[in-house]
This record gives structure tokens, sequence and C-alpha cells, in this order.
């Protein structure tokens, strides 16, 4: 690939666009083999410039300037400054939750404009997803005016708590102030000025999970929450604990056949690893067999699983400087590779801060100079905490249904909540018709970047393509290839991808596109049956050996539940060369699925039940459906 252009499928645009749905995905995943995504290297340039410029740059400055912890040049002088660590938590967060971090530009897909986030969730009338519906004042799936002041408020009050100056205590200036621990130190973020942000997150995650999940809650949150309450050596070993608890649950988490499907597309598209030959080696046998080689066995459960989970243990309880001084750089160069993959949603900030906090936490603060495991003020303190953090992963491995992939601690474990879309002619273009959304579909961002419609269609299907290449969609295309007989010509999306331009977010959480969204896109644009279906799966559960479905008809509902068996999903082909892979239906709304689409011409506000019944389709009582 170029500086500039990128590696586009060889394919002649129109007679590819005629091929039937399945040939499309063979053409399309054997090019990723061989380019990934063929983005232009001048996208990871953006991305580079971004985090040196924005977030390493301008975080440096801001907390070492307004600390009085020394120049920013200076690494030495401030490396191991607890407040210049608070501060860039907190910055990550500020980041994170304006939309210009994770989730961020074309990578994660946001053509034009490239950031979602912060347009949305500060506009009235967007969707906003509360994740319980029985929590009082949440109800309604629209932002109001008091959900964009709760919004710009948070920002505002993350912003006072990287700028202010800092203060000390008597424990602080004991340990960190003396000559053991550098010098004076600079102090620490005032925790009173921690509490706006606290509560306004919480209140905003019980009206809103989507910007809830977009600050990362689940890790910085309970880091705001010990920089608030907890003395300084409670502080630390706390924050050990957390990022601790991270490492070995996403490493956990990886446990299994789905995080081996992972590795294969991602290093297809890593930008450094230019070699096809080296690529074709994560694929058992190009262009025949695209399931995961021995190296990608290796890969990812040796140098990755193994590694997660090993290492930070010995970063926990070790006392030995030059064990400690290994496992360190060892985390160090583990996040420096994923930072190198690109990986998609592009979490670089992340992967950048627990870079930077594995050598602060564990270096600056080791155990053997009163930072052990053993030196908490008290052992019951010691034990919440852990609680507290295990607590979301446990539930989330076991009942993925009720937690978000993100507070599971599943970020890269390839078992993801996954669903595509698949509408009628016509039906992609009715969602630029949304009142307050601030953007337009992907199609119509590409086509504004100066794309011809035919190339911003496939580089569309590239994503399900990619897609493919992980466990879930052998499942999800079944579904669809055993189901709809006029999926050749419907348009096929990934719901990554078109949630984004939706509700201004993407992070590979199924949870984000679900019945809710559903639901409320149902409100505004009122499908017809059958215009709109949408197959979507859940996580598999850490003990069991399937995944359920679902089958969301925007007009109807729910109408059919089942499960597949992962072996079956992982043993086939990315374009079911097979057909489809065994599904077991639990549950079907009478009638079956997918109804014929109608024409709306003349019933459009009409009952949904009236429509069913024009299309020989059973009412509400033969079955579930979404409510309005």
């Amino acid at each position: 690939m170029g500086f500039t252009t990128g590696d586009l499928p060889p394919v002649e645009a129109e007679e590819f666009l005629r091929k039937p749905l399945m040939e499309r995905t063979r053409i399309l995943t054997l090019h990723w083999v061989d380019y990934g995504f063929g983005s232009p290297k001048m996208l990871h340039t953006i991305y580079l410039v971004k985090i040196l410029v924005l977030y390493i740059g301008a975080g440096v400055a801001l907390a070492t300037i307004t600390s009085d912890a020394g120049s920013p040049l200076a690494v030495g002088d401030w490396w191991d400054e607890p407040i210049v660590w608070q501060k860039l938590v907190v910055w990550t967060v500020l980041l994170e939750a304006f939309g210009v971090a994770g989730s961020w530009g074309p990578l994660a897909g946001k053509f034009k404009p490239m950031t979602g986030s912060f347009r949305f969730w500060a506009r009235p009338g967007t969707i906003r997803l509360p994740p319980w519906k029985a929590v009082p004042l949440t109800a309604g799936n629209r932002r109001t005016w008091v959900d964009a002041a709760l919004y710009v408020g948070f920002l505002v009050s993350l912003l006072a708590a990287v700028v202010a100056p800092g203060r000390s205590t008597d424990e602080l200036d004991r340990l960190v102030g003396s000559t053991a621990f550098g010098g004076d130190g600079a102090g620490l973020i005032r925790p009173s000025l921690l509490v706006a942000p606290i509560v306004l997150w919480v209140v905003l995650g019980l009206r809103d999970k989507i910007v809830f999940l977009a600050a990362r809650g689940e890790q910085y949150l309970p880091a705001l929450v010990m920089f608030a309450v907890l003395g300084f050596v409670d502080m630390i070993l706390a924050a050990k604990l957390l990022i601790v608890v991270v490492w070995v649950g996403a490493g956990v988490s990886k446990i299994g056949h789905h995080f081996t499907q992972v590795v294969p597309p991602m290093m297809s598209n890593s930008p450094l690893l230019v070699s096809k030959a080296l690529r074709r080696r994560f694929y058992r046998n190009v262009p025949d067999d695209l399931r995961p080689s021995g190296l990608a066995w290796f890969m990812g459960h040796i140098a990755g699983t193994a590694v997660e989970i090993a290492l930070p243990i010995v970063l926990l309880f070790s006392t030995n400087r030059t064990v400690t001084v290994l496992a360190v750089v060892s985390m160090v160069l583990f996040h420096a590779f994923i930072f190198t993959a690109f990986p998609l949603a592009v979490p670089l900030e992340w992967n950048v801060l627990f870079a930077y906090l594995t050598v602060f936490l564990f270096l600056g603060y080791p155990a053997q100079d009163g930072f052990s495991m053993a030196d908490w003020s008290s052992p019951l303190l010691a034990v919440a905490i852990l609680g507290a953090l295990v607590f979301f992963p446990i539930l989330g491995n076991l009942r993925p249904d009720l937690v978000s992939f993100l507070p599971s601690m599943r970020q890269y474990a390839g078992n993801w909540a996954s669903a595509l879309w698949c509408m009628a002619p016509g039906v992609e273009e009715r969602f630029n018709t949304m009142a307050a959304r601030p953007c337009k579909n992907q199609y119509d961002q590409l086509i504004a970047m100066g794309y011809e419609p035919e190339v911003a269609e496939i580089t569309l299907q590239q994503t399900i393509s990619w897609r493919t290449m992980h466990s879930q969609a052998r499942g999800l295309f079944s579904l669809l290839v055993a189901n709809v007989p006029d999926v050749d010509t419907r348009t096929v999306r990934e719901a990554e991808f078109a949630c984004n331009s939706i509700i201004g977010f993407n992070f590979g959480d199924g949870h984000l596109h679900g019945e809710d969204l559903i639901a409320a896109l149902q409100e505004e644009l009122q499908f017809a049956p059958g215009e709109l279906l949408v197959v979507w799966v859940e996580s598999q559960a850490i003990h069991s050996r399937v995944q359920h479905y679902k089958v969301i008809d925007a007009a109807l509902g729910v109408v059919e539940r089942g499960t597949w068996n992962v072996d079956d999903a992982v043993a086939e082909q990315p374009w079911l060369p097979n057909g489809p892979i065994p599904l077991d239906v639990t549950w079907r709304r009478d009638g079956g699925w997918p109804v014929t689409t109608v024409d709306l011409t003349d019933t459009v506000g009409a009952d949904i039940d009236t429509v069913g019944a024009e299309t020989g389709v059973p009412d509400d009582d033969a079955g579930e459906r979404l409510p309005g």
C-alpha cells in the first residue's frame, strides 16, 4: 500500500457487485489476507500525529505545567510524580468522552466527519440507550437538554481536574517528598475536584450506557474513585490491583476458540507487517483454508493469553527488581505490539496509557519499597476492592447477556456480541432522514470524500467480509443464507459500522446495537415487516459450548431465537462453502421469517398489527414484538 493510495480489491466493480453475497465475501476475505483493510499509510500517520501532539504532547504539558512538576520535556522529573499519573488518567477520560481517542477516525468507520461522540451526545434528540429501564427518571430513548447539559458538565469537570493545581498530604510528603522517591512531590489532585466527574459519570451512565462506555467507565471510573477516597499507599495498591484485573481478565477471556480467529485478520491489517508471505503464514492454506494456523495459535495463546495472565501476577507480587524490570519491559512491549497492529476501534491512547502505568506503578512504586500487597492499611479494604473489581468480569463471563463486553474485560477476545443488518433495497437511504442525526451513512460519507459509488459500496462490504473471518459471523451469515431468499439483492452491513453513524460510537460491543437501538430506529422510521432484518448473537458464556442468537425484524421485534455450536462455527470457512452451519432453533414467531417486504405508500403510520395482517404475518398475539 502507498502513503496516499490504498490497496483496493482488484475487481471490476459493477461485475463484482452482481455476484452472490458469499462469493463477494470469498473474494474480499482473500484480499484481506494480503492487504487487510488496504488503508493508505497516511491514515496511520494521522493517528500517530494525534497521539504524539494531542494525547501525549498536550496531556503531558497540561499535567506538568499546572502541577509544578517540571518541564514537560524533562521526563526524568515527572514520570513518577503521582499527580502527573492522576492527571494523565483524567486527561485520557476527557479525550475518550469527547470522542477523539478510541473509536475515532476512518479506521473506526468515521470518515466524514471523523469524530462522532460530542456531535451526538451534546445534541438533544439523538438516540440514547438506558442500561436499565427500571431505574427511575431514565425512561425514553432520546436525549433531552438535561442529558446534553450533563454531558457538557462532565467534560468541563474533567478539564477542571486536569488544569487545577494539586495539594499535598502528610502521607504524601512523608513518602514521595523523601529523597528515596526523588525529592519534593507536586501533590495530588484535590479530591473535591473529582466529586463532580464521578457523580456526573454515574448519572450519565444511568441515563445512557453509550457515553458511560465510551469514556471507558469500567476502567477509569474506579481509578477516579480511588483518587478521591483512598490514602496514597492504598491508592497505589488499588491501582495495581485495577490494572492487573484488567490484564488478567482480558487474558482469561481469550481462552477458547474465538481469540485464535482474531489473530490472522489482525496481523493482515498491521501496517508494519508488509510481507505477504508472512501474513499468509497465519492461515492454514491460502486461498483454500483461511482457518488460523499453528503460528496464529501460538501468537494468540502463548505470546498473548499466557503472557497477559502470568506477567501481571508476577508484577503484583515480585519483590526482586530484576524480575520486576523484565516483567515491566515485557508488558510495555505487549502494549506496543497491540498499538502497532492498529486494531479496529483503534484504542491507541489506552495502550499508551497502560504502558506508562506499568512503568509508573511497578517501577516507580515497587513492592520492596513499601508498596506490596502486604502494605494495605487494612486487609478488609484490599478484599473489598478486589471483590468490586472482579465482580463484573466474573458476572459478564458467566452471563454475557447482562454485562457489556467492556466491564467483562473481553476487549480483544474475539468473543463479542455481534450483528449484521440486512436491508431491503432503498432502506439504508432512509437513515439519512433521521431528524437529529448529525451525520450521514458511511456510504454517503465515503462518496463525500470523493469515492465512486461502487467503490464506496465495496469498501463497506470489506467490513462484513472482515467479520466473516471471526467465528460469530459464520453463524450470522448462516442465518441470512438459510432464511432470506433475496439476500443477494439486499444491502448487508456490519452492525458496528452502521450503529456508529447513528449513536456516535462503536467499540465492538453488540449490546450497543441490539433490540433497544432497533426499537428506537423503528419508532422514528417506521419500517415495514421485512425491510430491516437484524441477525444478532450474544457472546459465548465461559462455561457454554454454544452462542445464543436472535433474529430481529424492526417492525415485528424478535422473530426467532436459537443457538449454534461454536465448534461448528470455527471449523467453517468464512464464505460458507459447505452451506450454513447447523442452527438449533429454540423459538420462532408463528409464520416464520423473513416476511415479505410491503409497500408502505398507503400504510405509513398504520398499526403494526394491521400491516402484518395485510402481508399474512400473524399479529402481536402470535409472538414477541419490540416496544415502539
